[in-house]
């Protein structure tokens, strides 16, 4: 069994909270699994009887008559009306249906339009449910309406969402064990997607594409009524051989032309990029001026959820190993309760004339968490000097209390060089440094 401790500490942190928990994440990274294998073993294996987990597996045809919202409410308290305390899993909630209220159809339950109001759906139900003092209630979704990063908008302040991202290096590496460099070879290339892990090597490469065209590209083009996805498909295409460039609108755009010969508006690039980040496929991070500490400016980076979507959005091909290391060292901070930013600063210099010219400099993350503040540059190396001058050259002149540390892709311990930098290999980086 591949474990997920870190989200099933979650779910039992939010055990009978009075709050529906909602499991949110792209398709695919084990939602379901999670909570009918790992957590619903935990609840036996703690005491919960087997006659108090409901599980309603709203895919099966044999439960499909209760997608309608008010037989599924009423079906679900009548299970739990006797006494004790039931733990009820309802996955793909998604299939429930909207029906106009039926106090205003004479009793018959029709169907409604997306633009109807006096309705009900599946919101109302997992509402409604979660207020029987006896049901602590969990659901899950697996197509666009319900990965939707707005669902938890649409609950407000009514309900714990438990964001469920795939597989870390950490979970990854515990569950492959052996080399952690081999582990990260690996993990560089085909991800951290659980069903794609349990594959033999060969079979990921194409599971992974079909994953991808299939499954997210579809839902994405389907939630958003798009008539056409070329357009939405072109795009893909330049952010996932851009991962960890600054990117904005406009300079998206003026790739676009420069590749297909075709005009997109920079508000329709704007739209695409959060169709992605709303299905959960990417992630931003915006910019933060070091000196002035503040986000600035419309420029930002984007990192794929898993390395293995990214390489199989560009048929594997020409994997940019420095690229895919950043997108990992972002992800396992994120996972690792990071506040992550790309870190910014200007500086006024001379240039070969003796003129003042600006100039603006990066560091690859500034990331926070608590009392805890890191700038990092992931490298492939600084044998070389000029690269190890390029590299620290930010540090210098940062000249500040934050602890700066270079990631390096290779297997080493944790140092210091001469000027109080940390130096570090990435796998003791992100298996250990960041806990």
């Amino acid at each position: 069994m591949i474990k997920r401790d870190k989200y099933l500490n979650q779910l039992i942190s939010a055990q009978k909270n009075g709050f529906p928990k909602i499991i949110t994440g792209i398709r695919r990274c084990g939602k379901s699994y999670l909570l009918k294998e790992i957590y619903r073993d935990y609840l036996r294996n703690n005491g919960v009887k087997e006659k108090n987990i409901l599980v309603m597996e709203l895919d099966d045809d044999r439960n499909s008559k209760y997608r309608d919202p008010i037989a599924l409410g009423e079906f679900v308290r009548k299970y739990c009306k006797e006494e004790g305390e039931y733990f009820v899993f309802i996955d793909e909630i998604q299939k429930v249906y909207k029906i106009k209220n039926p106090i205003l159809t004479g009793g018959k339950h029709i169907l409604a339009r997306e633009d109807e109001e006096e309705t009900l759906s599946f919101v109302d139900v997992v509402l409604g449910l979660s207020r029987e003092k006896n049901i602590d209630l969990y659901v899950t979704g697996s197509n666009s309406k319900m990965l939707s990063s707005d669902i938890v908008t649409e609950f407000r302040d009514k309900a714990t969402n438990i964001a469920l991202a795939p597989l870390s290096f950490d979970e990854y590496y515990e569950y492959v064990g052996g080399s952690a460099t081999d582990a990260l070879y690996s993990y560089i290339q085909y991800g951290g997607m659980p069903l794609a892990v349990l594959k033999r090597e060969e079979e990921r490469k194409e599971y992974l594409k079909n994953l991808f065209h299939t499954t997210y590209f579809s839902d994405i083009v389907e939630r958003n009524h798009l008539k056409k996805g070329e357009a939405l498909d072109e795009l893909c295409n330049i952010i996932s051989s851009s991962t960890g460039s600054l990117l904005n609108a406009e300079k998206i755009a003026n790739t676009f032309l420069s590749v297909r010969h075709e005009k997109i508006d920079r508000a329709t690039v704007a739209n695409y990029i959060e169709y992605f980040k709303d299905a959960f496929l990417l992630r931003e991070a915006s910019r933060y001026d070091l000196k002035g500490r503040k986000e600035i400016g419309a420029l930002r980076k984007y990192y794929f959820c898993d390395t293995g979507l990214r390489n199989a959005r560009l048929n594997f091909a020409f994997p940019d190993e420095g690229q895919m290391l950043e997108n990992i060292v972002y992800n396992e901070l994120r996972y690792n309760g990071y506040t992550v930013n790309v870190g910014a600063f200007d500086t006024v210099e001379k240039d070969k004339n003796g003129k003042s010219v600006r100039k603006t400099n990066e560091v690859d993350f500034y990331a926070t968490k608590g009392f805890r503040a890191y700038y990092i540059q992931v490298t492939e190396d600084i044998s070389n000097s000029d690269t190890r001058a390029r590299e620290v050259r930010p540090y210098i002149m940062l000249n500040d209390q934050v602890q700066k540390i270079l990631v390096i892709n290779r297997p080493i311990n944790e140092t210091r060089d001469e000027k109080g930098f940390t130096v570090i290999g990435i796998t003791d980086f992100l298996l250990r440094f960041i806990k």
